[in-house]
């Protein structure tokens, strides 16, 4: 048997649209499972669900609770249970240094990346306690533990749902429900681009061992292992796919 096989598991991947969260849309797609995808751009999840030959498509903001229960509750209508849930939705709109900062973009930040990540996590949660069994798949960055310049909302964002995806592994376990953390460091996607780009790009690629930013693909194999049987005694970790990023 093929541990990392999802064949006839339901997989809802946030942020799909584009970037990481497409990439590793695809690749649970690629290993059998069953997608359910949201963002807010409807027209980058019909895509999506035409390049991997159909999914459930569900645009919406995760930053609306109300929008994460919907979600779930349409899935388990389609499909009848939800088995891997991968909170891929994210945003860093600034970089500013942090005494420049301004309480909308803080606020906006913090409700997408980390309460979003609960409103996803809880709502799917509530569903795979009740099948006994599930893996959430909260995604972070190597940002949530080491510093860097005027990022200070989304470090803490992410800092934050490294803690919060330690709790949710903690009350959950003995009822089947895996939450591991799956934690990138730069990848050519249009949040990283202009960064990588720009002069801090030198900076970047100093503190990356392999000396190159990585393609999205290169996530999903880590995605698929955390989604699936292989990963089966793993909770409550982070998993880091950074090139070996030294900061």
């Amino acid at each position: 048997m093929n541990e990392f096989d999802l064949t006839g598991k339901v997989a809802w991947v946030t942020g799909a649209g584009k970037g990481l969260g497409r990439a590793i849309a695809v690749a649970l797609a690629s290993a059998g499972a069953t997608l359910a995808v949201t963002s807010r751009t409807e027209d980058d999840l019909t895509s999506l669900a035409a390049e991997v030959g159909g999914a459930l498509v569900l645009p919406g903001s995760v930053s609306d609770p109300s929008f994460a229960d919907s979600a779930v509750s349409r899935i388990v209508s389609d499909h009848g249970r939800l088995d891997v849930c991968v909170t891929a939705a994210g945003i860093s709109p600034t970089f500013r240094r942090s005494e420049q900062g301004s309480d909308d973009v803080w606020a906006h930040v913090l409700d997408v990346n980390l309460s979003g990540t609960y409103y996803c996590a809880r709502a799917a949660g509530r569903q795979m306690l009740t099948q006994g069994a599930g893996s959430i798949i909260t995604v972070s960055s190597v940002h949530a533990r080491t510093g860097f310049d005027r990022i200070a909302a989304y470090a803490a964002s992410k800092g934050g749902v490294e803690a919060l995806s330690r709790v949710l592994a903690v009350e959950w376990a003995p009822k089947g429900v895996r939450v591991n953390v799956l934690a990138p460091g730069y990848f050519h996607t249009d949040l990283s681009e202009g960064l990588v780009a720009s002069k801090w790009g030198e900076r970047i690629l100093a503190n990356i061992p392999q000396n190159r930013v990585a393609s999205p693909p290169e996530l999903g194999g880590a995605a698929v292992y955390l989604a699936s049987d292989a990963s089966s005694y793993t909770t409550g970790s982070t998993l880091t796919v950074d090139g070996g990023w030294t900061a």
